[in-house]
């Protein structure tokens, strides 16, 4: 993995080898951690994140630990190993907590609201799906959340839609398509940030490279929509004026607040260190809460208007714990909350399990086997990005979770890609184009089942039109079958 403030490989990149492991002794944790995964997930079912997975995943390393044991590695190895894989997430651990502040100020200094004020207004009825899929790509953007997205705006469209005649599971697709597509590239997202934190890229480095194969997906999603909208005979009529006023009523809402995500995609653009750019945005969002949103930053605090303690009180409890800003609509209250630094502290946790999992994968040089095993398997490149597709979609069926088809399959593949001469990004840009958006398409999985019922639509009724979240897949694919867009690993990282 690079360090984040010099851009140069650390050392402890390299996975240790073990010529007396067989693949199947290798084999023995990866199955014995699916399966308990997927039990796990069944019992608890979406409260299988807050904490008996990661659980599970050390579990997983105890069984590694014992077959290291029987094939002579020492505890010592395998705990240095463990400790070097925590310490080469450290960058994206603090990018973790930047992001959780940076989406604290956004809420409470309106930018957020702004995003979603504006987006709804460009609803028209003949191209009401292709709308859905923008209004919700903004907001998951603005967000980093698709299944906040879902829970409130699309929850608004499907209703709106229905109004219109149209079907529930068209209007769901395009939901979904849009929600997973900003969720995709909002560096907001816990996905994404976990995604090159897996593989040993960076955050803003993999959304670039994201772009690539995202960008003609989800062109390809909005024509079809379009054609369908203009094939569509639609009635009645859908009033967002309610929506808006609520909004309105509780945001000072304007063209400034753009100012903020501009000069933060500005640095991003001008591949400003990750760290700063996200910080700069958490200060400039508190500065324009002060400015524009003094009674809600003094509201955080039940103080009656804005003072110095108050304010300063205000933006530190936004950073750091979660926020809500209520409205007079009730849709809107789910949406207009933010989690800050401690609503990250579940994926950290997950990251970190991950990291003693595949640290003492590591000690014990399973990885090195399975990564031999599946580089002899794989005989081209093609070969290789197909088997990273077929292990996240095997892995959101199994073990029925979405960052676990990101974990496994990026720790496991993350060496062959290296020996491939690939750089990182292609690794995590196939992990999220197979893994993140996949798992809305499986009934069983958390992410099918959530968004199931919170639309009223079956995942039957738009699998079909979900078609941005299908088609991902096959097009990381189609850019690996004809060598588009293939990252090499330079001379510096390959050593």
């Amino acid at each position: 993995m690079k360090d984040p403030k010099s851009g140069k490989r650390q050392k402890d990149a390299r996975i240790l080898e073990n010529k007396e492991l067989n693949i199947w002794e290798a084999l023995i944790p990866v199955v014995a951690l699916v399966g308990m995964l997927a039990y796990n997930v069944y019992v608890f079912g979406d409260d299988a994140l807050s904490g008996s997975n990661q659980f599970i995943l050390l579990l997983g390393g105890a069984v590694a630990a014992i077959v290291g044991f029987f094939n002579k590695v020492s505890y010592k190895t395998m705990l240095t190993e463990v400790a070097e894989n925590v310490k080469s997430t450290t960058g994206a651990l603090l990018i973790l907590l930047m992001v959780g502040a940076l989406a604290g100020t956004w809420l409470i200094s309106g930018i957020i609201p702004a995003m979603i004020y504006y987006g709804l207004q460009i609803l028209n009825p003949t191209i009401f799906l292709a709308a859905c899929v923008i209004i919700c790509a903004i907001i998951s953007i603005a967000t980093g959340s698709s299944w906040t997205t879902a829970a409130t705006v699309g929850i608004a469209l499907v209703g709106i839609g229905d109004a219109l005649d149209i079907s529930l599971g068209m209007t769901a697709g395009a939901v979904l398509s849009g929600a997973y597509f900003g969720d995709k590239l909002s560096p907001l997202s816990d996905t994404t940030n976990l995604a090159p934190a897996m593989a040993g890229g960076e955050l803003f480095d993999h959304i670039r490279y994201m772009l690539f194969t995202t960008v003609p997906t989800i062109s390809v999603t909005l024509i079809v929509f379009i054609i369908i909208g203009f094939t569509l005979d639609t009635s009645g009529t859908a009033d967002i004026d309610s929506i808006l006023t609520s909004i309105d009523a509780t945001f000072t809402i304007n063209g400034w607040l753009f100012l903020v995500p501009l000069v933060v995609i500005f640095l991003i653009v001008k591949k400003t260190p990750p760290l700063a750019a996200l910080l700069i945005g958490t200060l400039l969002g508190a500065l324009f809460a002060l400015l524009f949103q003094p009674e809600i930053v003094a509201g955080i605090t039940n103080a009656k208007n804005l003072s110095f303690q108050s304010g300063y009180k205000g933006i530190l409890k936004a950073i750091t714990v979660q926020t809500s800003v209520p409205t007079d609509n009730p849709a809107l209250n789910d949406l207009f909350s933010a989690k800050g630094m401690s609503g990250m502290l579940g994926t950290i946790w997950l990251i970190v399990c991950a990291m003693v999992f595949g640290g003492i994968m590591d000690g014990i040089g399973a990885l090195s086997r399975i990564s031999s095993s599946l580089l002899a398997m794989a005989k081209s490149v093609f070969g290789l990005f197909a088997s990273t597709v077929a292990s996240c979609l095997a892995l959101n069926v199994t073990a029925s979770d979405q960052y676990l088809a990101i974990v496994v399959p990026g720790k496991m593949f993350a060496k062959a890609y290296r020996d491939r001469g690939l750089a990182p990004e292609n690794l995590s840009r196939t992990l999220e184009d197979s893994g993140t958006v996949t798992s809305v398409l499986i009934p069983w999985n958390t992410c099918g089942a959530y968004h199931s019922g919170v639309l009223g639509v079956s995942v039957a009724e738009y699998f079909f039109y979900a078609i941005f979240n299908w088609l991902s897949p096959f097009m990381t694919l189609f850019f690996a079958l004809f060598r588009i867009k293939i990252k090499q690993l330079t001379t510096s990282l390959a050593q």
